[in-house]
């Protein structure tokens, strides 16, 4: 049964501003949601919408108003942001303060979660990140979104990108090409989540300029990264000798993220995975910060939820 809402606003300019440029703000909600929302005046009613839909309504227009208050201009993406949190409390004024914002005119990134969120400011506050939950939490995707924002708006000179090379379970045998070309399949993912954020010919100019590096992992031994910020993604899968090597790398002006998902270790199963191991041996190291995210903080298709929670459940 499709429940409704209406929510009185107080003042012309509360209107405005939840409303936004051509009623654009509301269009964001009621594509999220699913409803029909409009406004008649001072009132902002929601139809069509299930009881859950109805209270996720409420939050938003609490938020949204709650922004206007406090002198903010919310924007459509904001709202297809806040929309598509989980149902968990978001504090709007931290929510709001993890922006992400890409320079030259390109998107504006928000977290989906309160676990999101405070990944972000730890991005923004430590030089040192480990990033550890399941696919589909967004690990990876907003350290590259804070590397694309620092490399463009030239806060720092370089992004430098890394995976340990290792198959999932499958042989893939000889890889022709060079180098490069024989490590690019496996930071594909990489690229794909930059070219989410930039387009094509950007991340290429910045490859060609060299502002953003591959580094394989086996031949980063000797090197020192400045004024870098570096990425080490899937980092479940390396050594504890590749990890140690890796963190001890970063050179002045240097901040390093390792992301990675501790229930798919691709290592030989004597193997004890760097990631594991780095979590717990640098816990309490000053500089260094550890995030964790969870099956509810999934932003892909919400049917990889429900498949992370069905693997979780059979063990």
């Amino acid at each position: 049964m499709d429940d409704s809402v209406t929510i009185v606003l107080e003042t012309r300019d509360i209107v405005s501003g939840v409303c936004g440029a051509n009623d654009g703000n509301l269009k964001a909600l009621s594509l999220s949601l699913g409803g029909r929302v409009a406004v008649r005046g001072n009132e902002v009613r929601v139809e069509g919408l299930d009881k859950n839909g109805v209270e996720k309504f409420k939050t938003v227009m609490n938020d949204l108003i709650t922004a206007v208050r406090e002198g903010e201009n919310p924007s459509p993406e904001y709202v297809r942001a806040l929309a598509g949190t989980t149902n968990e409390q978001v504090n709007p004024l931290r929510f709001r303060d993890a922006l992400i914002t890409i320079p030259q005119g390109f998107v504006k990134i928000f977290p989906k979660s309160s676990n999101q969120t405070e990944y972000i400011r730890a991005l923004r506050s430590h030089d040192i990140c480990f990033a550890v939950g399941p696919a589909g939490t967004g690990k990876t995707f907003l350290a590259i979104a804070i590397a694309l924002s620092l490399v463009l708006a030239k806060k720092i000179r370089k992004l430098v990108l890394t995976r340990p090379v290792v198959e999932s379970g499958e042989s893939l045998g000889y890889l022709p090409g060079d180098l490069e070309q024989k490590i690019n399949p496996y930071l594909r993912p990489l690229y794909d989540a930059m070219e989410a954020l930039v387009p094509y010919e950007a991340v290429r100019r910045l490859e060609d300029s060299r502002m953003i590096e591959i580094a394989p992992l086996a031949y980063m031994r000797g090197r020192s990264f400045n004024d870098a910020f570096i990425i080490l993604d899937e980092a479940q899968n390396t050594t504890k000798e590749q990890m140690k090597m890796f963190l001890t790398r970063l050179g002045q002006g240097a901040r390093a993220v390792i992301t990675g998902d501790v229930t798919q270790i691709d290592l030989p199963k004597k193997v004890e995975s760097g990631l594991l191991n780095a979590v717990s041996v640098l816990k309490d190291v000053e500089g260094v910060n550890i995030s964790y995210l969870h099956t509810q903080d999934v932003v892909r298709n919400t049917l990889v939820k429900r498949i992370i929670e069905a693997y979780d459940r059979s063990g």
